[in-house]
């Protein structure tokens, strides 16, 4: 891989300040714009929008297996270089993070062979990073 475009994605939360706090202090995200009902972040040279949205009863996350753990979908994240990945991990179990899915090496051996790990920000979204040793097995078969 030689550049990737920034993304954008807006996701949606039903307690701002919380999760202004939480992208800010405990992923470690500078904040940009904001108004009362939405925040900007840089999420690792990405643009993440939280936009207020009232909590939903109805809102379930839905799960399937991979490498026999039980993965939310929907979920988001970045894939992070392997050493920063681990350090991140380490400062986000210091942090007290609670995870859905312990950081861990999945498919390890095959193909594909990474480093993972998912967690909830406080609206309930699903975060997972991870990080490849060979970062041209990112799209491998």
């Amino acid at each position: 891989m030689t550049s990737v475009n920034p993304f954008h994605i807006a996701i949606p939360v039903h307690d701002i300040a919380e999760c202004r706090t939480f992208y800010k202090e405990i992923i470690g995200c500078e904040e940009g714009r904001s108004s009362e009902h939405w925040v900007d972040f840089n999420f690792f040279g990405h643009q993440l929008v939280i936009h207020y949205k009232p909590v939903d009863a109805t809102s379930k996350t839905h799960h399937n297996p991979v490498d026999g753990k039980h993965v939310p979908v929907p979920h988001y994240g970045v894939v992070l270089p392997w050493e920063v990945f681990h350090v991140f991990a380490e400062d986000l179990k210091k942090k007290g993070v609670t995870f859905i899915i312990e950081p861990y090496i999945r498919f390890e051996g095959q193909v594909g062979e990474q480093a993972t790990m998912f967690f909830k920000d406080p609206s309930g979204n699903a975060l997972e990073f991870k990080a490849f040793k060979d970062i041209d097995q990112l799209f491998a078969k």
